[in-house]
């Protein structure tokens, strides 16, 4: 079912939370970037994602968003689909192998957009720190050398952590696609179904059911590809009476959905099923864990008690779920050293992943905290599945 596009009304809203956030902490100017690999922050504020051109999202404490990105197909991409209108053009933005451009175009300097924005700003916070292109963020310093740059993730963070409930029919929608994905590549396997066949048939069924991609690239492994994190599918064979990992993430109207299960054909081999009937273990002790009130560390806690039961304990990379929405991973990591209260409206991806050196693989489930609790928003087949 594909839903209308989010209303405008939503991305104001978004600003100024974000506003509201950078006046408590005392920032005059947030500025984000995005590529399109890494979407979240331009989509979750504009409703705008990037082509082959990169963007940035500036936001002042006070007064108007703008959106900065490079060469005029990106600007007439951007004045068509973004929710934010005010729109600037700077090279810096602009593709790696950029055009000569034929027609004259009207591109400036941060010199001359951030001004405009804010005359003179004490503190600019800078978000998507780990992937900010130096040549941009040297601009934004000689353009304000005596403002203080600090860090601003977790401003946006903040306002991205708790859904709205227009947002929720989005998210569901997502994770319905996942698991329909994964319902057919599963359908479709056999002993000689190829890994990169199964990820075609599930990439197919999310296109025919409306994504607009993919969150990042999906895949199939099997065998002793199995105790890669991480993987790409290839051509080899699944088989039979091998573990087979399938790992699933769709993107719709700028959600994630996501779902991972592991199988085999006929039987699972004795030490894979001891590692999947702990990860099962591990994803219901989650779902009945993760409620409002409850702290981050205590989950985590619990988590890594269940694991150590069994000797497990280091088998495992990260805590039992994380957050998810505009960007498959997007904070609230459950992890040793994190300390927030689960409130509702927060969306979690349950991700467990367990590897002994010989097998490895992956349960994965989202949630969405409620007052009541949690919705499960996928949940098909949370077994040892033998085909």
């Amino acid at each position: 079912m594909r839903l209308p596009d989010l209303p405008t009304y939503e991305y104001e809203r978004r600003i100024q939370m974000l506003q509201e956030e950078l006046r408590t902490n005392g920032i005059d100017l947030f500025i984000g970037y995005s590529s399109e690999s890494e979407s979240s922050t331009s989509r979750y504020l504009a409703g705008f994602w990037p082509f082959f051109d990169f963007v940035g999202v500036v936001v002042p404490a006070q007064g108007d968003a703008a959106l900065v990105t490079g060469g005029p197909e990106s600007y007439e991409f951007a004045r068509e689909f973004s929710h934010i209108p005010k729109i600037f053009i700077n090279p810096l933005f602009v593709e790696t192998s950029a055009p000569e451009w034929v027609p004259d175009v009207n591109s400036e300097s941060f010199r001359t957009i951030l001004p405009r924005l804010h005359r003179n700003p004490k503190r600019i916070g800078i978000a998507n720190r780990n992937i900010f292109p130096f040549p941009i963020y040297r601009e934004i310093r000689e353009t304000f050398p005596e403002a203080e740059i600090v860090e601003a993730d977790e401003s946006l963070l903040r306002v991205q952590a708790r859904k709205s409930k227009v947002e929720v029919p989005y998210i569901v929608e997502a994770y319905k696609i996942a698991e329909e994905a994964l319902k057919s590549a599963l359908a479709d396997a056999t002993p000689e179904s190829r890994e990169w066949e199964l990820e075609a048939t599930a990439r197919c069924r999310m296109s025919e059911l409306g994504a607009e991609g993919t969150p990042y690239p999906p895949w199939v492994c099997s065998g002793a590809n199995t105790t890669q994190s991480l993987c790409r599918s290839t051509d080899r064979k699944i088989g039979e009476d091998q573990l087979v990992q399938l790992t699933f993430g769709t993107k719709y109207k700028g959600y994630c959905g996501n779902i991972c299960r592991p199988f085999a054909i006929r039987s699972m081999p004795a030490t894979a099923r001891k590692l999947a009937e702990v990860a099962l273990e591990a994803v219901y002790y989650s779902l009945n864990a993760i409620a409002p009130g409850v702290r981050s560390r205590d989950v985590y806690a619990g988590y890594h008690n269940l694991l150590k039961k069994y000797g497990f304990e280091e088998f495992t990379l990260y805590g039992p779920a994380h957050g998810s929405g505009s960007s498959e991973v997007e904070g609230l990591w459950l992890s040793k050293s994190s300390d927030f209260e689960i409130k509702p409206g927060m969306l979690f991806n349950i991700d467990i992943w367990l590897t002994d050196g010989q097998y490895g693989l992956r349960f994965e489930d989202g949630v969405l905290t409620t007052e009541e609790g949690i919705r499960e928003l996928t949940s098909y087949r949370r077994e040892v599945i033998e085909l």
